[in-house]
């Protein structure tokens, strides 16, 4: 049953790759296209600029032109970061099923012996660590704090051993890498662990 679904994970990403590519390659056409019209480097009264004005803006950048003007942004900027949300989510569609596929194929090993289901649970647990740590790197990077609702999570799962770390790794600078120390930390404690078990 698992790898009949991973079988079928496998055929959806060979179908589903050539699409987000060519959803990108158009995306990136219409972009390139709605800032040359916005620009005036194509006349805004030729039939070209028309075309691209009535089929390509309203499906592609007007969503994130109210977006960006709500936020205080230029409208000119609305293709380039049109184009980046359509790969950015294409890249984070193709990485979920990826990942989900993985994590079934694993399970399906996994499930062949206990030590596999004990060795799954020690890998499932290291990355979300990892993930955690990850976004707490963003969460400095945007504004985000402990009691954010968006990240208290991340702090909550990294404090406990981060703060050691920090009382005993100086900063460079403004730059605290206890956070990176712990990355590698984690990946060196989870191949120890993951002996251990075998």
């Amino acid at each position: 049953m698992l790898e009949a679904l991973a079988n079928a994970l496998n055929t959806l990403l060979y179908v589903l790759r050539p699409v987000v590519f060519g959803t990108g390659v158009l995306a990136g056409i219409g972009a390139v296209a709605s800032w040359a019209v916005r620009t005036r480097r194509i006349s805004p009264f030729s039939g070209g600029a028309r075309f691209i004005r009535e089929r390509v803006d309203p499906v592609l950048v007007a969503p994130m032109e109210r977006k960006l003007l709500r936020a205080g942004g230029t409208p000119y900027a609305a293709p380039w970061w049109s184009l980046a949300a359509v790969v950015l989510g294409g890249l984070l569609l193709i990485s979920g099923i990826q990942f989900l596929r993985d994590q079934i194929a694993m399970m399906a090993f996994a499930s062949q012996s206990g030590t596999g289901l004990l060795m799954l649970a020690v890998k499932w647990t290291f990355s979300i660590l990892r993930v955690a740590l990850f976004a707490r790197v963003v969460s400095s990077w945007v504004g985000g704090g402990p009691y954010s609702k968006w990240w208290r999570w991340s702090y909550v799962l990294t404090e406990w051993f981060l703060a050691p770390l920090r009382n005993v790794i100086p900063t460079i600078g403004m730059i605290d890498i206890s956070v990176l120390v712990a990355y590698f930390g984690l990946g060196i404690l989870e191949s120890v662990v993951v002996r251990a078990i075998f």
